[in-house]
């Protein structure tokens, strides 16, 4: 048994009319390999008459995906395999039998009409945020309030306006213009504070039918409300964040000018005792892995022209630097934030910061300890520098993983241990 297929490869023993609705799924999302003369499992079988199947595989293309997609075919003479790489395209959606599909894991299904048409404007390098209004009869006052508070114009002028690219076209407001009026139609924010249980609603506030700048605003004042406290420390009163709010502001910003606004569901915010989780409806853009999400690495703006206008009011602090800044905000605590990336939304974890070691066993500390003298460790390591055995070794590591205090690196022999502040 060979590699198994992934979403980026796929096998087919022989070449039949199958492999199109891949063709198409690769050229619409994500480039991609298919390898024929090999089974399902990864086995090599072979083709009879690799000439032949290259002809056949070129012409099934040519005459079947409209447009006509980027791709190359080589031979594996000694396998009597054929590799057909197919190529992310530009002139999106590409069909096969008037139909556009799309990769999930291994399979390849039929996309929705919403994500046909999420795909017609990436084909036309347009965004959803620059489509015509639902509705031209939209008011400004919030949009205005914070203009003349963070920017000190004097009035929110048709000029401004054009500046702000809140136009589809000459008297048309945009879809981004319709987020930001003062009657806002879309999804808002859903947040939740959680007793001892998930039955237990302490505090319910549901933000929407308003500008999604005072959605913002709103959501930050609730977040104030049970995560940033006033101790009395000697004779002062010093401000305490059980929360970074330079985290909580990254990733709520993060999740309004990242999300998908075609989709008919509102941001979660669920508040617990010891975290909050932000999810946000709609996955990574096409062309970022969770990888580079995760590290963040590149940005790429899924509403610009909403992003930029949060980069003027400040809201977020530079483009491409949300996840980063979130990860400062936690560099000295133990727990760190969880990052979650599904097909259809994105989660974000914020533990309480803790420093200390509270939060961890004896056993998990001195672990824990060894990882922060040494920054990485494979387990065999730790096992000599702890004198703890190989079970219980292995059972402190995952619980440490659990907690979200270590990540793995490497693979194999070469895997090892580190903090995930480090």
């Amino acid at each position: 048994m060979g590699i198994i297929e992934r979403e980026d490869l796929e096998y087919k023993q022989s070449v039949s009319n199958t492999f199109l609705k891949t063709v198409s799924a690769f050229a619409n999302y994500k480039s991609g390999k298919i390898i024929f003369g090999i089974s399902d499992n990864g086995d090599i079988v072979g083709l009879s008459n690799l000439d032949e199947a290259c002809l056949s595989i070129e012409n099934k293309i040519n005459d079947s995906i409209k447009p006509m997609p980027e791709y190359t075919i080589s031979v594996d003479a000694k396998n009597r395999t054929i590799s057909l790489d197919v190529y992310q395209g530009v002139h999106k959606p590409y069909f096969y039998k008037n139909k556009a599909y799309k990769r999930t894991d291994t399979s390849t299904i039929e996309i929705d009409r919403i994500e046909l048409n999420r795909l017609i404007l990436e084909g036309t390098n347009r965004n959803y945020e620059e489509m015509q209004a639902f509705n031209n009869e939209l008011s400004f006052n919030y949009l205005e309030s914070k203009l003349v508070e963070k920017l000190g114009i004097h009035k929110l002028n048709e000029d401004i306006m054009k500046t702000l690219d809140l136009y589809f076209e000459e008297g048309k407001f945009n879809r981004v213009a319709e987020l930001l009026s003062d009657d806002n139609s879309y999804p808002g924010i859903d947040m939740v504070r959680f007793g001892e249980t998930l039955d237990e609603f302490l505090d319910r506030e549901i933000i929407e039918s308003i500008s999604v700048l005072e959605q913002f605003e709103k959501a930050m004042h609730l977040f104030e409300k049970y995560y940033v406290i006033d101790e009395i420390i000697g004779s002062e009163r010093v401000r305490k964040e059980l929360i970074p709010e330079k985290a909580f502001r990254e990733a709520l910003a993060n999740s309004i000018v990242h999300r998908l606004w075609d989709i008919k569901s509102s941001i979660k915010i669920s508040m617990y005792d010891d975290q909050i989780e932000i999810v946000s409806p709609g996955g990574l853009p096409t062309g970022m892995s969770k990888e580079e999400y995760v590290d963040g690495q590149i940005s790429l703006l899924r509403n610009p022209i909403l992003g930029n206008l949060f980069f003027r009011l400040r809201y977020i602090e530079k483009f491409g630097t949300g996840i980063k800044r979130i990860k400062q905000a936690y560099q000295d605590a133990v727990i760190q934030p969880d990052f979650k990336v599904y097909p259809n939304s994105i989660s974000i974890v914020l533990p309480v910061i803790r420093k200390d070691s509270g939060v961890l066993t004896k056993e998990e500390q001195i672990v824990y300890e060894l990882l922060i003298n040494n920054k990485s460790l494979s387990r065999k390591e730790i096992e000599k520098l702890s004198s703890f055995n190989k079970a219980k070794t292995i059972r402190i590591l995952n619980k440490l993983i659990e907690k979200n205090a270590i990540e793995v690196t490497g693979q194999g022999r070469s895997i090892k241990y580190r903090r995930i502040s480090d």
